[in-house]
């Protein structure tokens, strides 16, 4: 029997905060800094992994095991701050991280829902009605919910585990999930509950 057909979008990084400092600071010779200052750059998704470390990695390692996409279509797709929805394997330079940086992830600024919108809409009309689309992100707050839940409705979908549990601990399942072959339960954004009581913290690793 066939797996349903399932594309993942992931939240982006925060571009503006001390690790990004790190790749912007003059001098900075560690090997991503390097290579995000020459051309091509670097991939969008070891990028923003060196950003926020264990989440977007855990984030990046689930989608990418788990994605089912229609033939010919992409499985993952990265919310980026001004950009839309990306590939995770584009090259990122340093000059298109500065332009990241200026705009910020908010339900109230244009500049990033506007881009998010509108691939949406275009990814929506590539994907059959039959295909999930899973946030791999909050739904605790409207920034990433509103753009996307007016596009997709109800093929919205989020792992159920993630409610409750902080960005640290979301990273650490995901990951854990990836090395057990083990795929999470994905339930509707509409009309789910959102925000609950913090989990039990994750046991030491089998």
């Amino acid at each position: 029997m066939s797996r349903r057909r399932r594309v993942f979008l992931l939240s982006p990084a925060h571009c503006g905060g001390e690790r990004a400092q790190l790749l912007f600071r003059d001098g900075a010779s560690f090997d991503l800094a390097r290579r995000v200052r020459r051309a091509p750059g670097a991939p969008l998704g070891e990028v923003f992994s060196f950003l926020s470390g264990l989440y977007f990695r855990g984030k990046l390692a689930y989608a990418e095991a788990f994605a089912t996409p229609p033939s010919g279509l992409p499985g993952v797709y990265v919310i980026t701050p001004s950009e839309g929805l990306r590939l995770h394997d584009e090259p990122t330079d340093l000059e298109r991280l500065r332009r990241f940086a200026r705009v910020d992830i908010a339900a109230a600024d244009a500049r990033y829902h506007g881009p998010l919108r509108r691939d949406a809409r275009a990814l929506a009309e590539m994907l059959d009605a039959a295909c999930e689309v899973v946030l791999l992100g909050s739904v605790a707050t409207a920034k990433y919910v509103d753009p996307l839940a007016e596009t997709f409705g109800d093929r919205l979908c989020f792992p159920a585990e993630f409610v409750g549990r902080g960005d640290m601990s979301r990273g650490g399942l995901l990951l854990r999930c990836v090395r057990a072959g083990r795929e999470l339960r994905y339930v509707p954004v509409a009309g789910a509950v959102r925000r609950g009581p913090r989990p039990a913290r994750l046991g030491p690793p089998r």
